[in-house]
């Protein structure tokens, strides 16, 4: 049965400032990940020091009970991608059901197009962000056993199911600096709305990722 579009309900807070009354919450579902992004803490932290990542995935009995106090989920993994918990399309359906705001942050591009499909189907209310640092053919670079192009792709095709206009993410390196104008347009062309990052995670000033100082934010 085809479900019919309806408005999210809105995040709306009480207080002058709005943080304290918020009703948000920024979600790591899973802990798996089939990138190696060098950067990310899952390598700094951890397999560069010889452990191993481990983890749960967070369980449908748990995410129903944060459903009830927050009305805004971000699955934006800061170990892992959500797109690798096993019932994520679930958790959109309840999302969906339940009149959540969704904002889905991916990058890992090892499912399906057939999966995407069936996720965008399941919460055509959600908005997708996808990280792709550079071109398509370039983002690998970075993402390390991220097939860009194959993700892009899936960015546009999206636009057949949801009703929020996907996203671009773009983090600024040395080797896609230049490129940022390109993309821009690619983006245009595309009808995807696109926006940068800039970094501050640089390793020292011979980090092969560093980009020129006009593109980063100082090191923290």
């Amino acid at each position: 049965m085809e479900k019919k579009f309806r408005k999210p309900k809105r995040f709306r807070a009480k207080s002058d400032t709005g943080f304290l009354d918020r009703s948000v919450v920024n979600l790591d579902v899973t802990y798996l990940c089939a990138l190696v992004c060098p950067s990310c803490q899952r390598q700094t932290m951890v397999r560069n020091l010889g452990k191993k990542v481990t983890g749960n995935h967070l369980s449908k009995t748990d995410f129903t009970k944060l459903l009830r106090h927050f009305n805004l989920i971000d699955f934006e993994g800061q170990y892992s991608d959500p797109v690798h918990h096993p019932e994520f399309i679930e958790f959109l359906e309840l999302c969906y059901e339940h009149g959540s705001e969704v904002v889905i942050h991916n990058a890992s591009s090892v499912k399906s197009k057939a999966w995407y499909q069936k996720a965008f189907r399941a919460n055509p209310d959600a908005t997708w962000v996808f990280a792709i640092d550079g071109l398509p053919e370039d983002s690998h670079k970075y993402r390390i056993n991220q097939d860009g192009k194959k993700l892009f792709e899936i960015m546009v095709d999206s636009k057949n199911y949801l009703h929020n206009k996907p996203v671009w993410q773009y983090i600024v390196f040395k080797y896609n600096q230049d490129n940022i104008e390109t993309a821009i347009k690619l983006a245009a062309d595309s009808d995807i709305s696109f926006y940068t990052i800039y970094s501050s995670r640089w390793q020292g000033e011979n980090d092969p990722y560093m980009p020129s100082k006009k593109y980063r934010l100082p090191t923290i």
